[in-house]
């Protein structure tokens, strides 16, 4: 499980490092209609080369704060990723 705390509507994509407990990510899609959500999850599934279908959303459809499933990731395999793309 993943921590994701999101910035919606953002001008530049990307991860930008850590927010208390989560990983602090930037999407440029907006809040409206779970287009952020999807956005997320494809972030984070190219993040850690996942297929989409990999990456499923626990929760915090409707907040920032969200938790984020990664099939077939260990959490050493997750730390490694997150460490090289400077969220740790």
């Amino acid at each position: 499980m993943l921590r994701v705390h999101v910035q919606p509507g953002a001008r530049r994509p990307g991860v930008i490092g850590r927010h208390g407990d989560a990983v602090k990510l930037r999407v440029t899609a907006p809040a409206v209609e779970g287009r952020a959500n999807e956005a997320v999850l494809a972030a984070v599934a190219e993040l850690f080369g996942l297929h989409p279908g990999q990456v499923s959303l626990v929760s915090g459809a409707t907040a920032r704060a969200k938790r984020v499933r990664l099939a077939g990731v260990d959490a050493a395999a997750a730390t490694a990723v997150l460490r090289a793309a400077g969220a740790l």
